[in-house]
């Protein structure tokens, strides 16, 4: 039987992580695995996280399973923390959320979910995205298109022509938005933009399918918000899915969801079984641990504010590597203007070189990123900037 399947491209990013890790080289640097690293080069366990976890632990007395939707705890604190506990929607009734496997999971519960309620229907995916959008979509039956979203010429969201293709786009039909901290181009929607999408969205009928896995790491947790709340209020129905891989750094606990904002209270229930139904059908029972660490640290006001701090020092961390490289660059006089990366958020950014000077950054200068030039911005540190920059400027020349 398995003899019938057929070789598959090698990863990019899983490629350029095994050049990495067999050059014996001391001074390497990775600037392309896609998780937080501190100044060190580590993914640490967050401080609030070990508190909860410790908590956790101590009072746990079963290992039972937990509802197929997930945990209730977790499930309140995530929609607080995505809509804000006073938003209409969540007053009335309308968001309905289940506990996932991780972001992707979120994101294969709630294709499946849709593919079910409207078989083959079209989504709309940003040009560039996270490459795991389309397996994930596909797989749950979902037709794909895509819409113009970044100038890669000029470094920024090219939005005119994205609303011009989105006016085409017929009723019904999905547009999968990053909610903030855009994977992998880092160039997110002003206020204004999201403004005139979610008009857009009313005019055309068009049903917003965001994802929001870096909440907090762009420009604070409710700031990155603007764009769920602001659809979740205006438009009948919003799908929203999340992950607490980064802002928690729960990465290897897989905790996420899917929710579900509808026209009502009574279609939010009848979403809320199916979308159960969807996840029994998959996986059966969610994982506890994370989602249990994350309902902790929401519900509890001095690990809630001891994270909101952790997470506020990762996200100035972050900005502020983005300007010191840009300065740093700017310094050398390369003959490109960085500018742009400072104006950027999250982990990546494309530096817009070519392939080849990519591969000169890695063969020789030890320096390994993607080869469409996305780069982790967390994968610098104030030791190793200066070489970042100076092998960048001599590529250049």
């Amino acid at each position: 039987m398995f003899e019938t399947l057929k070789p598959l491209p090698p990863d990019a990013i899983l490629g350029v992580m095994t050049m990495f890790r067999a050059d014996p080289h001391a001074g390497k640097i990775d600037l392309s695995v896609g998780v937080y690293q501190d100044e060190q080069g580590r993914t640490p366990v967050l401080a609030s996280v070990k508190r909860a976890e410790k908590a956790i632990l101590e009072k746990q007395d079963s290992k039972t399973y937990v509802a197929i939707a997930g945990n209730a705890g977790f499930n309140r604190g995530v929609e607080e923390l995505l809509y804000g506990k006073d938003h209409p929607a969540l007053k009335a009734g309308r968001i309905s959320t289940v506990q996932t496997p991780g972001g992707s999971g979120g994101l294969s519960i709630a294709g499946h979910l849709v593919a079910r309620a409207k078989p083959n229907v079209k989504i709309y995916l940003s040009d560039t995205t996270w490459p795991n959008h389309q397996p994930l979509l596909k797989v749950a039956g979902m037709q794909l298109d895509t819409y113009p979203y970044y100038d890669y010429a000029k470094h920024r969201v090219d939005f005119e022509p994205m609303l011009a293709r989105l006016t085409k786009a017929s009723a019904g039909e999905l547009v999968l938005i990053h909610g903030c901290c855009h994977n992998p181009c880092g160039a997110d929607l002003s206020h204004e933009q999201w403004q005139a999408l979610t008009k857009l969205c009313e005019r055309r009928g068009l049903v917003p399918f965001i994802d929001i896995a870096y909440q907090g790491l762009a420009e604070g947790l409710e700031e990155d918000a603007y764009g769920v709340r602001l659809m979740a209020e205006r438009l009948p129905e919003v799908v929203v899915v999340t992950s607490c891989s980064k802002n928690l750094g729960l990465y290897r606990e897989r905790v996420g969801s899917a929710s579900f904002v509808s026209a009502n209270a009574e279609a939010a229930k009848l979403t809320a079984a199916n979308a159960a139904n969807v996840a029994r059908g998959i996986y059966s029972m969610p994982p506890d641990h994370g989602a249990a660490i994350a309902a902790h640290i929401f519900s509890d006001s001095a690990l809630r504010a001891q994270w909101a701090q952790e997470l506020t020092d990762m996200r100035t961390r972050l900005n502020g590597l983005r300007k010191l490289l840009v300065e740093k660059l700017a310094a050398r006089k390369t003959p490109m203007d960085f500018s742009f990366v400072a104006k950027e958020r999250g982990l990546f950014s494309f530096l817009g070189i070519t392939k080849e000077q990519v591969v000169r950054l890695r063969e020789e200068f030890h320096i390994y990123m993607v080869e469409s030039s996305r780069v982790n911005i967390a994968g610098i540190n104030h030791g190793n900037v200066d070489r970042v920059a100076d092998a960048i400027a001599a590529v250049l020349k």
